[in-house]
C-alpha cells in the first residue's frame, strides 16, 4: 500500500486539519536564486521569501502549521520542513525580493507571517518527496483535503543526478536554475538539440559549437527569447522545451555539427514543417 503524507504527519502527532502544504517554484527567480536554491544555499533568504505572501492566500495559508516543499530541477517535490505560521499583517516597509535582485514589494502590498522552525518531521528534510500530482499551479493546499502519496524517503539528502544528455529535457526559463553541476556538464558539450513550442508543437533543430557549449547556446535564447533565429524573431515569446538530439565528439569541428544539425533538419522536417528557415 502507499504511503500518505497525512499518514506521516499524524504519527508525528500532528492533525492535517491544522497544517497547509506549500509548494514553491517560482519562474521570476533570478538564476541560482529560486526557492529550490535559497533553501539550499541562503536558508535565511529562503525563511524570508516564504514570510511574504499574496494577501488573495490569507484564508488559505491560516492553518497553524506550514509544511513546505520545494521543487527540485527534475521538479521533484522535496519536503523541506514545517513551520508554525502566525499573520503579522500587510508590510508597512519596501521589502526586497529574496530571489530577485531590483525587484520589490511596496508597502501594504504582501501579507507578512513570523515563522518558527518546528522538530516535526525534521530527519525528513531534504530526504522525502510526495507526488503533487494535478493542480501544480495550486501552490498552497489544505492538508486534509489532499492525500499526497510519498514517493521516496531518501538516505540522505542529494543533489539531483544529471540523467545523462538524450534523457535530458527541461524548459528554456530553467535552463538558468539547472544545479551547476549540470550546468558545467552541459557546458563542456557541443551538438544538435530539439526546441518545440508548447503551443503550437511545432520544432526547431539547432546546433551548440561555441566555447560554452550547450548551456552558452541555452543562454542566449534566455537573454533576447530568439537566439538571433529569424523564425523565431517573428513570432511571439515562448518557453520552448529543450532536449538534446545528438552529442558531438570532442574533436568534432564546427562544420561537422553543422552537418549533423542540417541531417536532424532533413529527418525531422523541421524546415518543412518546422521553425528552421
Amino acid at each position: 500500500m502507499p504511503i500518505i503524507f497525512n499518514s506521516v504527519l499524524r504519527q508525528a502527532g500532528l492533525d492535517p486539519a491544522d497544517v497547509r502544504l506549500l509548494r514553491h517554484k517560482d519562474n521570476r527567480a533570478d538564476p541560482g536564486r529560486s526557492p529550490y536554491h535559497l533553501w539550499l544555499n541562503a536558508p535565511d533568504d529562503f525563511m524570508a521569501y516564504q514570510a511574504m505572501q499574496s494577501p488573495s492566500k490569507r484564508t488559505t495559508l491560516s492553518g497553524r502549521y506550514w509544511a513546505a516543499f520545494v521543487a527540485t530541477p527534475n521538479d521533484d517535490t522535496l519536503f523541506v520542513g514545517i513551520w508554525s505560521a502566525i499573520h503579522l499583517g500587510l508590510n508597512r516597509e519596501r521589502l526586497p525580493w529574496p530571489q530577485s535582485q531590483n525587484k520589490f514589494d511596496e508597502p501594504g502590498t504582501v501579507d507578512t507571517y513570523q515563522l518558527t522552525s518546528t522538530s516535526y518531521l525534521s530527519d525528513m528534510v531534504g530526504r522525502l518527496i510526495i507526488d503533487w500530482s494535478t493542480g501544480q499551479r495550486s501552490w498552497v493546499q489544505y492538508a486534509h483535503t489532499r492525500d499526497k502519496q510519498v514517493l521516496e524517503l531518501r538516505r540522505v539528502f542529494r543533489e539531483e543526478e544529471f540523467p545523462g544528455f538524450l534523457r535530458f529535457q527541461t524548459q528554456l526559463s530553467q535552463v538558468s536554475q539547472l544545479p551547476e553541476s549540470w550546468r558545467a556538464i552541459l557546458r563542456n558539450a557541443r551538438g544538435v538539440y530539439l526546441l518545440t513550442c508548447p503551443r503550437t508543437r511545432e520544432q526547431y533543430v539547432g546546433s551548440a559549437s561555441g566555447a560554452d557549449g550547450f548551456v552558452g547556446r541555452w543562454d542566449f535564447y534566455v537573454q533576447n527569447g530568439h537566439g538571433g533565429n529569424i523564425a523565431l524573431k517573428s513570432r511571439e515569446l515562448s518557453d520552448y522545451r529543450i532536449s538534446i538530439l545528438e552529442v558531438a565528439g570532442s574533436s568534432a569541428s564546427t562544420a561537422e555539427i553543422i552537418a549533423a544539425e542540417e541531417l536532424w533538419k532533413r529527418k525531422l522536417q523541421s524546415k518543412e514543417m518546422g521553425l528552421n528557415r
